[in-house]
């Protein structure tokens, strides 16, 4: 007996193989599951920091929610997240990575204001739709730059696309502080003042506008593209089986300029939209990183049109709540981008079959740029060695794959 027993335990072996795909009950509970586990570590770094953490979670999470005002600011941030977010994840269905959505925005803002500063007399529901259009037109043109040197010259798309953001952002800045500065504005770097036809139908006492229409309508128009056209069918199998969409006859090249230019457009729009909007001019900074912040938005959104809303909005929440956190409790602003960082880390490292290791490597270190901030103000520097370390697993981890 015991002889067959060890015979049996020689010739039993245990074999681990990985899927052929993931989960599907884990793709669909993986946002949450995320969600999830950014609100316990968060409540436990503000422990940490000697804050208490239910107060804490709930001025984050839920303060926001509790008051007309504020979720009319909710609404007004989640705009151009949404509209930037759908953009990209087309963008990012088709394995194309366009992480400068940032520097599109920029552009389009400063493309479409042109016609309010130069123009200025120009009043007219005309001038408005040429604004928008000139915004779309400069954030696509912009995005169009890495989307050559991609296709002529195999520059790898994520760098170039980066690195032009600085660019962008520093020719906002020349323009605002040399030729567009206002004359009247006591030599503060801003051009003038939107008037007229030249800022968007605002609704009610806040800061609610047309934007939001906007948004939600890209949102629904690119669910139906993706669904229901051949074009939608194409970004499927472009991104998923690029061999298989070849022998279909569809072209890797125009795929690549197709998503620069809509993603960039959409960029360009929320650009224009921002300073016709809540900010109703030209200054140095126009955006709180709505461009970053949306690579998350498309992520969480499962790179779905209709998911990309719903994070839009809980993304937005995070903007209002990290302010309120920071006024109830005297925690620095950087509380926001923290959050954001986790949440992007923990999307990136739950099993998921949308983000290959490639794009998640250089989006990380991009957030990480970001929270290197945190230790120098608000996170105690054993909970920022903490993080650190998980990056550094993270990328180990990726590369043993």
């Amino acid at each position: 007996m015991n002889k067959l027993l060890k015979h049996l335990e020689l010739n039993v072996q245990l074999i681990l193989e990985k899927r052929p795909q993931s989960s599907g009950l884990m793709n669909l509970f993986s946002p949450l599951l995320a969600i999830l586990l950014t609100v316990v570590v968060g409540g436990l770094i503000f422990a940490a920091m000697g804050k208490p953490p239910l107060t804490a979670l709930y001025l984050y999470f839920i303060d926001p929610l509790t008051s007309w005002w504020s979720v009319e600011e909710v609404l007004v941030k989640a705009g151009p997240l949404v509209l930037i977010g759908v953009g990209l994840a087309v963008c990012f269905k088709a394995n194309v990575w366009n992480i400068g959505a940032e520097g599109q925005l920029t552009v389009g803002a400063l493309m479409g204001a042109i016609i309010p500063i130069l123009w200025g007399e120009w009043q007219s529901p005309l001038a408005l739709l040429a604004m928008l259009c000139l915004g779309a037109l400069g954030g696509a043109l912009f995005a169009l730059i890495p989307a050559w040197l991609k296709t002529h010259f195999g520059v790898n798309e994520i760098l170039t696309s980066l690195m032009l953001v600085y660019i962008a952002q520093l020719l906002l800045d020349w323009f605002v502080r040399g030729p567009w500065k206002d004359p009247n504005g006591y030599n503060f770097p801003k051009s003038v003042s939107f008037e007229g036809w030249h800022l968007l139908p605002m609704w009610g006492d806040g800061r609610m506008h047309f934007g939001l229409v906007v948004s939600l309508v890209a949102a629904l128009v690119l669910f139906w593209i993706m669904r229901h056209t051949l074009k939608g069918f194409e970004i499927n199998v472009v991104g998923s089986a690029p061999r298989a969409g070849a022998f279909a006859g569809f072209s890797q090249t125009k795929m690549v300029w197709f998503c620069f230019a809509l993603s960039g457009g959409l960029a360009g729009l929320a650009g224009l939209i921002e300073v016709a909007g809540p900010v109703g001019q030209l200054q140095p900074h126009i955006s709180p990183n709505y461009g970053f912040t949306a690579i998350i938005v498309a992520f969480l959104g499962r790179l779905n049109p209709i998911g990309v809303i719903f994070a839009g909005l809980l993304l937005a929440v995070s903007y209002i709540g990290g302010e309120g956190v920071q006024i109830e409790l005297g925690i620095s602003d950087k509380t926001t981008q923290v959050f954001q960082g986790m949440l992007l880390f923990f999307i990136f490292r739950l099993p998921t079959s949308i983000i290959p290791s490639e794009i998640s490597i250089p989006v990380m270190f991009t957030f990480l740029s970001f929270d290197a901030e945190i230790a120098k103000s608000a996170v105690p520097v054993a909970i920022s060695k903490i993080f650190l370390g998980l990056f550094v697993m993270h990328f180990t981890a990726l590369y043993l794959q």
